[in-house]
């Protein structure tokens, strides 16, 4: 994927990422410190996916999809669902059928967030809003996922605006977090 690609090309090919690292969660063996591994991965993806949807491209949906609100907030019950098992996940022993149930409520959030943004609310965002504003927002998106935080935060405010705000702060205080305990976001 080229750097100018615009938000619906830059979220779809974090949805592949992310599914991709699903994929190898569910081949490693349960209770291994890979596949422990390898969800601290997805989370932090996941993450910070969530954030840069929520600042770029849930302000354009609002702006340009007829009923987008709609679709945006539908989105968003899900996204603070996974994050809220994203954290729940942080706190149960990895080796546990609680761990494997919260695995499997993980990948059918992930799921429906993808269907729901790419058949239903990308093409209606791609066929309505401007190219230019769309190029933008991918520009948006790059940035905030490249500082923006990588911990799961499932009572985050709904706003883009505070949620900036809150990127602002609590994006480095993650990466740091995350490079002194050596969880890698490859």
């Amino acid at each position: 994927m080229g750097s100018d690609g615009g938000i619906i090309e830059q979220l779809a090919a974090d949805h592949r990422a992310i599914q991709g690292l699903l994929d190898r969660v569910r081949s490693a063996p349960p209770g291994s410190d890979e596949r422990t591994s390898l969800v601290e991965q997805v989370s932090g993806r996941l993450v910070s996916h969530l954030v840069a949807e929520k600042e770029s491209l849930y302000p354009l949906v609002h702006r340009y999809v007829v009923d987008g609100d709609k679709g945006v907030n539908e989105l968003l019950a899900v996204d603070e669902d996974i994050q809220r098992t994203l954290k729940s996940l942080e706190t149960v022993p990895a080796r546990s059928e609680e761990y494997v149930h919260l695995l499997l409520g993980l990948v059918s959030g992930v799921t429906e967030h993808v269907v729901g943004l790419e058949q239903r609310l990308f093409p209606r965002l791609q066929a309505m809003g401007p190219a230019a504003a769309l190029r933008e927002a991918g520009a948006d998106t790059r940035r905030t996922r490249a500082v923006g935080p990588t911990r799961p935060r499932p009572d985050a405010p709904d706003s883009p605006a505070l949620t900036r705000l809150t990127s602002a702060v609590w994006g480095p205080w993650d990466r740091l977090r995350d490079r002194l305990g050596r969880r890698g976001l490859r």
